[in-house]
This record gives C-alpha cells, sequence and structure tokens, in this order.
C-alpha cells in the first residue's frame, strides 16, 4: 500500500513538472522593451553631422545639441535651420561671421581650411534636421580628481585644439595664406621659446590670434568660453609635450 503512494506521488510530481515545462515553452515572455535593445533610426548624413559637430567643438560654444547657454556672444542654433539654406549655413562654416579683437567675446572662426566639403554639408544637414539627438555624439568628459595633465588632455580633444595643432600638438595643418603656410604647433623650440611662461600660453588661448580673413584660418577667442581652472589644465597638458 505504502508503495503504492509513492508510486503514485511520483506520478503526480512528473505530470506537473511537464506540464510546468510545456506552458514555459509555449509561452511568450512579456516584458518592457529595454534601451539598450531599442534601435534610434537616424539619417546616416544628419547623424555624421551631429558627430562632426562635436568634433569640432561646435558644442563647446553654441551648446550642446545647439542649444546655446554657453556665451552671450554665441547665440544658439535651434531655429536657424528653418531661416538658412545650406548654402548659406555652408557658407557661414567655411569663412566665419565677423571676427573681434576682445578676448572675452568669442566669434564664429574660419573652418573652411580645416573641414572638408562633404563634413560641412553634414553639418548644414545636422542643423537643418534641427540638431536632434544622436547617439554618442557628445562631448569627451574631462576626467575629475586626476591631475591638471589628464583634464587638459581631455580638453584637447573636446574643445579640437587637435583639429587645428596636431595630436600632441605636433601642428601640420596647411594654412596656405598665413605666413608659415600651416597651423604653428605647440611643441618645440620655436613655441617654447615664444611661450615661455604659463601666462603667455594662456593669454594666447584667451585672446586667439586674429591674422586674416577667409580663407585663412584664425586662432579663436576662448576666453568668453573656458574657465580659468580649464585655462590652467590646457596649460598643464600643453607642457608636457615634446
Amino acid at each position: 500500500m505504502i508503495g503504492g503512494v509513492a508510486l503514485l506521488i511520483v506520478a503526480v510530481v512528473g505530470l506537473v513538472a511537464w506540464a510546468v515545462g510545456h506552458y514555459t515553452n509555449n509561452t511568450v515572455t512579456v516584458g518592457t522593451q529595454t534601451e539598450t535593445s531599442s534601435t534610434q533610426v537616424v539619417d546616416p548624413k544628419v547623424a555624421a553631422g551631429a558627430h562632426v559637430f562635436v568634433q569640432f567643438a561646435c558644442s563647446q560654444c553654441h551648446g550642446l545639441q545647439g542649444r546655446g547657454g554657453v556665451s552671450p556672444d554665441v547665440p544658439a542654433l535651434t531655429g536657424v535651420g528653418k531661416q538658412l539654406t545650406a548654402a548659406q549655413l555652408a557658407g557661414i562654416i567655411n569663412h566665419g561671421l565677423g571676427e573681434s579683437a576682445n578676448p572675452t567675446k568669442p566669434y564664429m572662426p574660419v573652418w573652411g581650411a580645416v573641414v572638408s566639403k562633404r563634413q560641412v554639408g553634414e553639418l548644414a544637414a545636422y542643423i537643418r534636421a534641427g540638431l536632434p539627438s544622436v547617439t554618442d555624439a557628445t562631448p569627451l568628459p574631462v576626467p575629475q580628481g586626476q591631475g591638471d595633465e589628464v583634464a587638459g588632455a581631455a580638453l584637447y580633444v573636446r574643445d579640437g585644439c587637435i583639429n587645428c595643432h596636431g595630436p600632441n600638438g605636433l601642428g601640420g595643418v596647411p594654412n596656405p595664406l598665413s605666413e608659415d603656410k600651416a597651423i604653428p604647433p605647440l611643441a618645440g623650440a620655436d613655441f617654447r621659446g615664444e611661450f615661455n611662461t604659463d601666462a603667455k600660453i594662456k593669454e594666447i588661448i584667451r585672446s586667439g590670434s586674429v591674422i586674416g580673413r577667409a580663407p585663412i584660418v584664425s586662432m579663436p577667442h576662448w576666453g568668453g568660453i573656458l574657465t580659468d581652472e580649464e585655462l590652467r589644465q590646457l596649460v598643464a597638458y600643453i607642457k608636457t609635450f615634446k
């Protein structure tokens, strides 16, 4: 009798296990879609423009996604795409928009000798699309609490210094109408001889170097954009160059 009961229990347990397994295998689990599994569909040209916008530090002056708020002298770009044609935007990017001798008042610099025709078109497409949010098109974060050199290295990339002065300040970017025919390096004996103090390096970053009009490339003003701490950090990094 006991043996019969035991066999009955085993049979019931087996039947329940089969039913649970069968139900589970044939049931679709309903859950919320995670952010990582969702796919953001963006026009490739607009997406490229968003990344160029960050790469060339447009966001550092015009604000993230062109929303402004960085300096009263730099306008927001939201709505500009409905007011200007792609050709008009390209003209402003290539040739700049005015100059200023006041180091606290940033101006739109000349980018035609640095940014390619294709990149200019992508920037115009991004602006005309309303500067949408694009995954990973965000400025490089600046490490905190790791010393001025580390922070300065991130600023050098985030603020686009690397686009003109090259990696490790080696220079080499063409500037045909300038005296040296190229944007000067931030490394080497000539630079160290002319900018032999921290104060001199800070001042050229703060005030820029307005030496002509398009298509010549001029050093833009950063005095109204960068803080004193950021200037110190950039100088600390530049002083590590060869």
